[in-house]
């Protein structure tokens, strides 16, 4: 059976937990332009990179696994992929968008959960984010007419 029938009998049988907010998780540690940064962008002589979430999935990927681990002990079946802002619109606030692709490759729980007595179901089916981007699309005013 493959991931998807796996899901859709899951469904049939119990309700489904999905994780929850990645973002109010990676704001709880008070993380530092350091931890954005990290060795790769040491250097980075761009914009300040602390806020850019998606980042953390090259730069600290153990806090994204971290936070995982929690939702997987707190019950969830399916993690979403730290993945919210990982497209060239929104990486171009920070003129990274030509890693949005990587981003979305460098996914830590693209993989399968370690499985351990926190969580001995089988959940080892990641979701990529729903959200498109946190940036409203602009109208240029030729369309307005």
């Amino acid at each position: 059976m493959n991931k998807v029938e796996q899901l859709a009998q899951l469904l049939r049988e119990r309700i489904v937990i999905i994780d929850g907010a990645m973002g109010t998780m990676i704001q709880q540690r008070q993380l530092t332009e350091a931890d954005f940064r990290g060795e790769r962008f040491l250097d980075w002589k761009g914009k300040d990179l602390k806020g850019n979430n998606d980042l953390l999935n090259l730069t600290r990927p153990d806090i994204i696994e971290d936070i995982h681990r929690q939702y997987l002990e707190a019950g969830a079946d399916i993690i979403e992929t730290n993945t919210f802002n990982a497209q060239a619109i929104s990486l171009a606030d920070y003129g990274l968008e030509a890693l949005a692709y990587e981003l979305a490759k460098a996914v830590p729980n693209a993989r399968a959960p370690p499985r351990t007595k926190s969580w001995p179901r089988n959940r080892d089916a990641p979701a990529s984010s729903p959200a498109p981007s946190a940036r409203r699309p602009r109208r240029r005013p030729s369309a307005l007419t």
